[in-house]
């Protein structure tokens, strides 16, 4: 398991357009990938999971991955958020 702490920094938060094109780029792995916000446990496979999640701008949280392309599914999981995915 590799897990890092990060801050959403897009003005709309976790929001759909985000959720859709994380969850389809995190989708190809086999890994499972999972997003710890305020106490919760949220499957990053799940576009329903991580919008009522209600992740805001400014929030704090920590991306696990466990499996066997842990390291990779982690690496381009962080810089999609840490690039605002691409808004």
């Amino acid at each position: 398991m590799v897990s890092k702490e990060t801050e959403i920094i897009n003005e709309m938060g976790f929001h759909m357009r985000p959720a859709n094109v994380f969850v389809s780029a995190m989708s190809k792995y086999s890994s499972e990938i999972f997003i710890m916000f305020n106490g919760n446990k949220i499957n990053g496979k799940s576009i329903m999971n991580i919008m009522a999640a209600c992740i805001k701008k400014g929030s704090k949280i920590t991306v696990e991955c466990s499996g066997a392309d842990e390291q990779a599914m982690l690496d381009e999981a962080i810089q999609m958020i840490e690039s605002g995915f691409g808004e």
